[in-house]
């Protein structure tokens, strides 16, 4: 018999199992950049009304363009005073620039008067939003719909709701949808389909409200998709002899579209007037 010792199969495992392993470096793969320029034939055009938004434009830009690979970001520069078009043209997009103010909201009118793409994707200038956050309004209306909102609809529970809350919250009523509760076109992010902007004009858009009224009207295929808190990211208004001059333009618009409603589905909205005998009213 042979005394000579025979290392088993085991033993040799266990000994390479001590032995460090070989680490393969293989060359890192180099990330794709974004390309700093506009599609030439968009399917989402991006929509950002700007004043005064140097400090987050460039972020804002680069973030819209992640959303889509055919993608157009168009920047309407009104009464700014620092070098927000200048950036903004820096980084490729389309700027359309006002030495004057244009007003609440008619930035979006301006650029969906401009944008080429299939969907119009509408958000600020002053926040920055992740393309995450941004991608299911896209989503939304590439699978249909219409008019796709922010599933926002503001703190309803305080003593003392925001007017402006309460006012989206009763228009969404009198258009038969409180399902919608308090989201409206009032609020970014939102999308709209472009069958949604040749049956409301691009004029339209200026006023959040009637918009959204005669969407509903109109038979759009409007629904809230996708929740971003931007209640919280708003900037504080300064106010004027105590009042917020902006939230009395948002309820009059509210109050306008309320007589949309009522113009076209008559002086109930068509709601039920119950066994009222009013004829016995003198």
């Amino acid at each position: 018999m042979s005394l000579k010792h025979t290392r088993t199969s085991a033993r040799r495992t266990g000994r390479r199992a001590l032995q460090p392993k070989r680490r393969i470096s293989r060359p890192a793969c180099p990330a794709v950049p974004l390309p700093a320029a506009n599609h030439p034939t968009p399917y989402v055009s991006v929509i950002i009304p700007a004043m005064n938004e140097a400090g987050t434009i460039g972020r804002v830009i680069a973030r819209a363009r992640e959303v889509h690979p055919r993608c157009e970001v168009i920047v309407v520069v009104n009464g700014s005073a620092d070098n927000t078009a200048k950036i903004a043209l820096s980084l490729g997009a389309h700027v359309i620039h006002f030495e004057q103010p244009l007003g609440h909201d008619v930035g979006r009118s301006v650029g969906a008067e401009a944008a080429k793409g299939e969907v119009l994707l509408f958000i600020d200038g002053d926040f920055v939003l992740t393309a995450s956050q941004l991608r299911p309004f896209v989503a939304a209306v590439s699978q249909g719909t219409d008019v796709a909102l922010n599933d926002y609809s503001g703190p309803v529970r305080h003593e003392f709701p925001h007017p402006v809350v309460l006012s989206k919250h009763v228009l969404n009523i009198m258009l038969g949808r409180p399902d919608l509760k308090g989201c409206s076109l009032t609020a970014v992010p939102h999308a709209l389909s472009r069958r949604a902007l040749v049956t409301l004009g691009s004029g339209l858009l200026s006023r959040p409200p009637l918009a959204h009224a005669q969407a509903v009207l109109e038979g759009l295929h409007v629904k809230a998709v996708h929740k971003v808190a931007v209640g919280r990211l708003n900037a504080v208004r300064p106010k004027q002899a105590g009042t917020d001059p902006l939230r009395e333009v948002i309820l009059a618009d509210h109050l306008d579209a309320a007589g949309l409603v009522l113009q076209r589905r008559g002086e109930r909205a068509g709601f039920i007037d119950g066994n009222r005998r009013r004829e016995m009213v003198r």
